[in-house]
């Protein structure tokens, strides 16, 4: 192992103008946030370091972990780093890809974990044979062989979302709710947000869906609801990627700008929807920091840095060691220029990381 500086002109040279990160329209200038973390210290290479990125299955919240592992490798100087997805979406299958990954040499993760005895066993297995591991996008009950949570702080996010909802809406305030699956930590932490700032403001929650974040499950259970109960709503929200974007499908088929409607991340259907009038605005998460960061966090572990016990943790249903990767709330207004919010909140993160979470050799 060995330590390269690196000075931040020749970085910026070595990059052709900006670099640029997409999914969905989303774009991170990362010359400027390679600026501040190289100030900060510079760049390990560890060609022992093997990072995956592993997800619950496919889905479009992780698409941009692609991109994340590659610029993850290149930026830190680690071994390998890439974007692992199980086949389908489902524990087990999960399960069969980390334990492939550990015969493979893989010895960082950073996963999303289902919340079933079996996937907290099998990623123990990992950490008892020595894998550093960071939860992401979703976090595992304490006590875990996670080092922490690098999440979305979904309490934060759905009660803001739930509040902007029922500002939007006037008169009577009927709220349904579209979520995701009960085995994603997240889920129930959602209902009881919304369910919260409903009551707070006196709305109305008249309907929970889960377990829809699939397109063709989404489509059918939401369109049947919809067709025999639109009459009945003020409001919808959704606080996961599949039911947003079928949402906002359904509203524009509808064609009735009637019900109101606040969706979760930047699907190029919701970010065109709000634009349109049909959805007044979005959550938008940053799932691309929380893998870039998670990667660097793990490298830097296995270059001797520790956890700090008393950081600035925020905590929710599942853990006391969450670090929120940041959500913003865009509506027509700001649409055109959400990119800047989610990149400051990441540059904010990676350059302050280390010296806010870690305790490191000098």
């Amino acid at each position: 192992m060995h330590q390269a500086s690196i000075s931040l002109a020749k970085v910026c040279r070595l990059l052709p103008g900006l670099m640029h990160v997409s999914r969905g329209g989303l774009r991170f200038a990362w010359c400027g946030l390679l600026i501040a973390l190289l100030s900060q210290q510079p760049l390990r290479a560890d060609p022992d370091t093997k990072v995956a990125m592993v997800s619950g299955g496919p889905h479009p919240y992780t698409a941009s972990w692609t991109r994340a592992a590659n610029d993850a490798a290149r930026d830190f100087q680690l071994g390998s780093a890439g974007y692992k997805m199980p086949p389908r979406l489902d524990p087990g299958e999960q399960i069969a890809l980390l334990e492939s990954l550990q015969r493979q040499g893989f010895n960082a993760y950073v996963l999303f974990p289902y919340d079933t005895p079996e996937t907290i066993k099998a990623i123990a297995d990992l950490a008892a044979n020595g894998a550093a591991i960071v939860a992401a996008a979703g976090c595992m009950k304490d006590p875990s062989p996670a080092q922490f949570c690098l999440a979305t702080d979904s309490s934060i996010s759905a009660y803001t979302g739930a509040r902007e909802l029922i500002r939007a809406m006037p008169g009577r305030k009927r709220i349904a709710h579209f979520t995701g699956w009960t085995t994603d930590p997240n889920t129930q932490t959602r209902i009881s947000e919304v369910q919260r700032a409903a009551k707070e403001a006196g709305a109305e929650v008249v309907q929970v869906i889960t377990d829809i974040d699939e397109p063709v499950i989404a489509a059918e259970r939401m369109g049947a609801y919809l067709g025999a109960h639109a009459k009945d709503i003020d409001g919808i929200i959704t606080t996961a990627w599949v039911p947003a974007v079928e949402a906002a499908n359904q509203l524009r088929r509808i064609g009735d700008k009637r019900i109101k409607m606040v969706a979760i991340d930047h699907d190029e259907v919701v970010l065109k929807a709000i634009k349109d009038g049909f959805v007044s605005g979005s959550m938008l998460q940053n799932p691309y920091g929380q893998a870039y960061i998670g990667a660097y966090a793990l490298d830097r572990l296995r270059h001797g840095c520790k956890v700090k016990i008393h950081a600035p943790w925020k905590s929710n249903a599942s853990t006391k060691r969450l670090i929120d990767s940041g959500s913003v709330y865009v509506d027509a207004r700001r649409v055109d220029r959400y990119v800047d919010a989610m990149q400051d909140l990441t540059r904010t993160l990676v350059s302050q990381f280390e010296s806010t979470y870690l305790d490191c050799k000098k």
